[in-house]
């Protein structure tokens, strides 16, 4: 038996949340077309993002100088 694909691929299939279209984060990138996404794109007005990765949270924030931290 052939296996099936999601009925609605805009959703996590083991959480069942739905997850937001950010412009280049969530879509396949092809290879010859590697362009770096922008900070400001990435926290989106924010000083601070939730990345979930391998199960864990992880926080990417911006500090009053202008630099990027990732924290467990």
């Amino acid at each position: 038996m052939a296996a099936q694909t999601p009925s609605n691929p805009g959703r996590d299939r083991d959480a069942g949340n739905k997850i937001a279209a950010v412009p280049g984060v969530n879509q396949p990138r092809q290879t010859d077309d590697q362009q770096p996404l922008r900070s400001e794109d990435l926290l989106r007005g924010g000083r601070e993002v939730q990345i979930l990765h391998g199960g864990e949270v992880y926080r990417l924030t911006l500090t009053r100088a202008g630099k990027l931290i990732l924290h467990k």
